[in-house]
């Protein structure tokens, strides 16, 4: 008898999507990274770095989507969130009391 393998669809129905041989965890996060890619022809943006992972607490680490470098050199980190999880409030706490000088920015990525 053939094993049947059950596919489970993702929990917040994200589909994985790839962009310049980068694979995002959904469509909203490679779009923002289009965006942001269009941002940095224009100038307005010198960096972007994808999956950056800080250490937030012992033991813990948060993994935003993006970090990003303006024309200005200000640095910051974007998460791209469809929903914001109990787990997500909770590390953006701790991030904050951890990286106070780095904003963190929430790009609403709802489908």
């Amino acid at each position: 008898m053939p094993v049947r393998r059950i596919i489970k669809a993702p929990k917040y129905h994200n589909v994985k999507t790839t962009v310049d041989g980068i694979l995002f965890d959904s469509k909203a996060e490679a779009r923002r990274y289009q965006e942001l890619k269009l941002m940095q022809r224009a100038g307005e943006v010198q960096t972007i770095g994808c999956q950056p992972s800080l250490v937030v607490a012992q033991g813990i680490r948060y993994v935003a989507d993006f970090i990003v470098v303006g024309k200005d050199g200000k640095v910051w980190l974007e998460d791209v969130k469809g929903i914001e999880t109990q787990a997500f409030r909770l590390k953006r706490k701790l991030y904050e009391t951890a990286y106070p000088g780095i904003e963190l920015r929430i790009v609403k990525g709802g489908r």
